[in-house]
């Protein structure tokens, strides 16, 4: 039986009316095309059922057509936290616009982590990285750059750093959320944080306790969680069993203030008349739950979309300066309302 023959980029260009030059350059991921010709290219490249071949391209270019994200995190957090599937799913968008791959790895620890970019690496099965979930003073921007490796990191490191970041910066949204509490007439506001060896972690705790600052009120009220649900909730038990408890709670995700509204309902403690809550990432499900969650809105999607191009880039050869993504903006929904008459917090627990 004769097999079917492969379109090629000949058959594209016929069918998008452009040269085999401009095909090459969209289907390469390479600039100066405009923009309708090339979502033509790429939508007659789709409709013909076109595909590159991968060893042709390798073996031309040495070049592995993949990209790779390691991430040391637990699996069971990745299925839970909409943030990574969002962030995968876009920079998987882009990667299959341009006919790349991404290489995935979760591993248990940092260190297992380094071996894994040193794996990739080593075997040239990747040819540049993203760098997610940044720590305070991460070792991993001065191994990158010992194996020569290119990268594009999610948020700013605090070390110097030679790569391109995408410009994620978490403070104006904890701050807008704290701000808000205050507005509202909380002034016990609590924060259940992110583990402090993550960047953001660090970031939106600092984010909190300058918010309180600047309007004159204390950060006494902060337990360090992991982002999980369970973390969530045992932070949120620490809070509601102390002898004063708040009468707000900003969480450093929506994971963990989900988790929140749940243990204030086995504690009695109605939300948002005795507890207000806010979470961050404004993921799907916080639209749903009961009350719907007060949250910090950011674009995981885009972020992987646009660490995707900036990383394909800079692969290229081509020069790749930071890149700006939306502000965080708060989304103001019914798990915050003013605080409840003095004196009613304490003796209603």
């Amino acid at each position: 039986m004769t097999r079917p023959e492969r379109p090629t980029i000949s058959d594209v260009a016929r069918a998008a009316g452009v040269s085999k030059g401009s095909v090459s350059f969209v289907l390469n991921g390479r600039p100066g095309i405009a923009e309708g010709t090339r979502q033509r290219i790429l939508d007659a490249a789709r409709s013909l059922g076109w595909t590159p071949s991968h060893q042709a391209r390798a073996l031309s270019v040495s070049r592995a057509f993949a990209v790779g994200l390691v991430l040391a995190r637990p699996p069971e957090l990745l299925g839970a936290d909409p943030f990574f599937p969002a962030f995968i799913a876009g920079v998987e968008r882009t990667l299959s616009e341009r006919g790349q791959a991404l290489v995935l790895q979760v591993v248990p620890d940092a260190a297992a982590e380094e071996d894994g970019y040193r794996q990739l690496a080593g075997a040239g099965r990747v040819d540049g990285v993203f760098l997610l979930d940044l720590r305070v003073a991460d070792p991993r921007i001065a191994l990158l750059r010992e194996l020569g490796m290119p990268a594009v990191t999610i948020a700013r490191p605090d070390v110097p750093s030679d790569f391109p970041a995408l410009l994620v910066d978490d403070r104006p949204g904890i701050a807008a959320a704290v701000r808000h509490l205050v507005e509202l007439g909380h002034r016990r506001i609590a924060h259940v944080a992110g583990p402090a060896r993550f960047l953001h972690g660090s970031v939106r705790r600092q984010a909190w306790e300058q918010a309180l600052a600047d309007a004159g009120l204390p950060a006494a009220d902060v337990v360090a969680a992991d982002f999980t649900a369970a973390g969530g909730a045992q932070a949120t038990r620490a809070l509601l069993e102390a002898a004063e408890r708040p009468t707000a709670i900003v969480y450093a995700n929506d994971l963990m203030a989900i988790a929140g509204l749940s243990v204030a309902l086995e504690h009695g403690i109605a939300v948002p008349a005795q507890l207000s809550v806010t979470g961050f990432d404004n993921t799907e499900l916080a639209g749903y739950v009961s009350p719907p969650l007060t949250s910090v809105r950011t674009d995981p999607y885009h972020w992987g979309r646009s660490a995707a191009e900036a990383l394909l880039a800079l692969i290229a050869g081509e020069t790749v300066d930071d890149v700006a993504v939306p502000a965080a903006q708060l989304v103001v929904r019914a798990s915050t309302a003013p605080p409840p008459p003095a004196g009613r917090s304490s003796e209603e627990k």
